[in-house]
Parts: C-alpha cells; sequence; structure tokens
C-alpha cells in the first residue's frame, strides 16, 4: 500500500513546481482568512472560494502535465474562441450591476475575459514563434491588432480595469520579443497625447474617477468615496493592525466592495503594516520565481508566456495595491489569489500551471 501511495504521490507531484506552488498557497490562504472576516464570517461565501480552489489546483496540474509545444497548438482556437464569447457578452450577456460582463452556462456563470488572460499571451507568443528570426515591423501591428480587439470588447462591457490590463499583458509579449526602446518611447508619448481624447470616451463613473484621483476632495462621498474609506482602513490599521476580525472600517460596513477589489483594505487594517509587508514579500517571491523560469525557458514561445504570465501577476497585485492605498486611480481590478472570485482564481492557476509547464518540460528538453 505504501508503494502505491509513493506512486501516486509521484504522479501528482512530479511536474509541479514546489516553491511556486508553497507561494501560491500561501497567498491562497491569506486570502481566505480575509474573505473570512471581510464577508462578516459568511462560510458559504468561503465555502465557495474554496470550491473554486479545488478546481483550480485541477486545472493547474492538468495544464502543468502538458508540453509547452502542445499549449502552442492550442493557442489559436483557444484565442478564437474567447474572442467569440466576448463578441456573445457584447450580444447577449448576463447584465450585474449595471456590467455586461457575463455569460450564463445554466449550471454557472463564466467570464469571458478571465480566459483572455490566457488565451492572449499563447496567441502571441505562438505568433512570434512561428516567425522566429524574421520578426518585422508589420508583425507587431498585426499583434497589436490581436490586443486590440479584445481590450475593446472588455472595455465595452465595460471593464475599464480588465481591460487595460490584458493589454498590458499584450504588451509585455511585444516588449519580451524585441519591440523598440524608441517605438514605446513614442507609444507613450502618443498615449499621453491622446490622453484628453480617450477620457471623452470614457464611461461618466470611470471619468469621475480618474479626476477624483487627481482631486481627492472633488467628490468624497460619491466617486472619492471607495479610495477616501480605503485609506481611512489602511491608515487605522498601524503598524500591527487591529486584529483579525477586529477591523471597525470593515464590519461596520464604511468599507465598500471589501471582498473583492478592496479586500487589501480589510487586510492592511487587521494586520497592519507588517502584515502587508509580509504579502508584499509573498508576491516578490511568487513574482521572482516567475521570472527565473521565463529566463530559463527552452524555447521563445516558453519565454514569451512565462514573462508575461508572471508580469500578470506583478501588475495585478501592483494596480490593486496602489488603487487600494490612493497611488493609482480606481479600476476595479481584484487581488490576485486574495480577492473573491471563482472564475479569476481559475485563470491565475492555469496562469501557474503554465509556468510549472515550462519550467518541468525545460528540464525534459534539455535531457
Amino acid at each position: 500500500m505504501g508503494h502505491v501511495l509513493a506512486q501516486i504521490w509521484e504522479v501528482l507531484t512530479r511536474r509541479i513546481d514546489g516553491f511556486l506552488f508553497a507561494i501560491a498557497l500561501s497567498i491562497v490562504g491569506v486570502g481566505l482568512i480575509t474573505l473570512f472576516s471581510a464577508t462578516d464570517q459568511n462560510v458559504a461565501r468561503v465555502s465557495s472560494q474554496l470550491g473554486s480552489l479545488g478546481f483550480a489546483l485541477v486545472l493547474m496540474w492538468l495544464v502543468a502535465n502538458v508540453p509547452p509545444q502542445s499549449l502552442a497548438r492550442v493557442a489559436v482556437p483557444l484565442y478564437v474562441v474567447a474572442v467569440a464569447m466576448l463578441i456573445a457578452v457584447a450580444m447577449f450577456g448576463t447584465v450585474v450591476n449595471g456590467s455586461r460582463r457575463w455569460l450564463n452556462l445554466g449550471v454557472a456563470r463564466f467570464q469571458p475575459s478571465e480566459l483572455m488572460k490566457v488565451a492572449l499571451p499563447l496567441m502571441l507568443a505562438w505568433y512570434f514563434q512561428k516567425f522566429e528570426g524574421r520578426i518585422r515591423w508589420k508583425d507587431f501591428v498585426l499583434t497589436a491588432i490581436l490586443i486590440a480587439v479584445p481590450v475593446y470588447l472588455i472595455k465595452r462591457q465595460p471593464d475599464l480595469g480588465t481591460a487595460l490590463l490584458i493589454g498590458a499583458a499584450g504588451f509585455y509579449i511585444l516588449y519580451l520579443a524585441g519591440l523598440s526602446w524608441k517605438i514605446i518611447l513614442g507609444l507613450v508619448i502618443v498615449a499621453g497625447a491622446a490622453a484628453p481624447l480617450v477620457l471623452q470616451h470614457l464611461h461618466g463613473y470611470q471619468r469621475e474617477r480618474i479626476l477624483t484621483f487627481l482631486d481627492p476632495s472633488r467628490d468624497p462621498l460619491g466617486a472619492g468615496y471607495h479610495a477616501t474609506q480605503a485609506s481611512i482602513a489602511l491608515g487605522s490599521g498601524g503598524v500591527i493592525g487591529k486584529g483579525w476580525l477586529n477591523g471597525t472600517q470593515t464590519h461596520l460596513d464604511f468599507l465598500p466592495e471589501k471582498h473583492t477589489d478592496f479586500i487589501f483594505a480589510v487586510f492592511g487594517e487587521e494586520f497592519g503594516l507588517i502584515g502587508a509587508a509580509l504579502l508584499l514579500l509573498l508576491y516578490l517571491l511568487l513574482i521572482g520565481r516567475g521570472m527565473v523560469i521565463a529566463a530559463n525557458a527552452s524555447t521563445l514561445f516558453a519565454r514569451l508566456v512565462a514573462g508575461a504570465v508572471t508580469l500578470m501577476f506583478f501588475t495585478y497585485a501592483f494596480v490593486n495595491m496602489g488603487m487600494v492605498s490612493g497611488l493609482l486611480p480606481v479600476v476595479g481590478v481584484p487581488l490576485p489569489l486574495v480577492s473573491f472570485g471563482g472564475t479569476a482564481l481559475v485563470s491565475l492557476f492555469i496562469g501557474l500551471g503554465i509556468l510549472m509547464s515550462v519550467q518541468s518540460h525545460r528540464k525534459l528538453m534539455n535531457t
């Protein structure tokens, strides 16, 4: 029996990067503890997140056991399906809180933008590997269009935060594929010049969030309420925090969206500066491990995908923490592996599975 169990354990763990997996589970553990407090000890909400975690772990293991070259073969159909689902959302998606972001699959609701977080990096990495060694400027133009299509569809839902982050993931691929710094600088200048025009095409609440970020006293009880209450929660936590389940901003219901976008404020209030620093360290360890995997990848496709997935974790964490602490405008970005949300948790663990696939099959190719 012991021998059989040992073989089963070997099968379950042979493609799993132990360090990356341990860090990810540590962050998820922080999320579950904080979620229990943020939802006023709602066991059903925590159980739902645990169910999503179980499904996410299964998908992570499956993806980790798929060679990167096999992932490359599904890149194009996966991208096409993801775009088709985004179009379906625009046509007859489910509306929740004024946003049309979900497809009702009968047994559950699905957010196709989460699928695009995986599909877009795979698609772009596949394209650049196909033309490796002869990448020209028109290839960057074509891939920019491949990025613009889902970004536009997601922005219309409206979901500006996810649209910007998926656009960032696509930009990371372009940069890692060799996009010139001169072009990047030129794009930044053009984007800055076009900012006033872009602002006019945003939804009213999105414009108000940006204007309130520039002038926090503009609307403290309206557009600025979220950011103000989050800053109060973080500041009231002090160095060591008020203690688990003892956050006043959280449990007196001053803090909005406390189990999703602003869960970091709940954590900061209850565990203080020390807790926030430890959580930040966990993210840095996860991102560092991901960058090491990307640097040691055996192929261009693997390197691009691993780099984009890792930088996506960095961007999500940076934007969420910056948003909650008042350093960035409120754009509705969850804290990765911590905020409540089954679809987001699944897509992030698929990303971890991709990193593990790149790492484990690199060893096989080298030998």
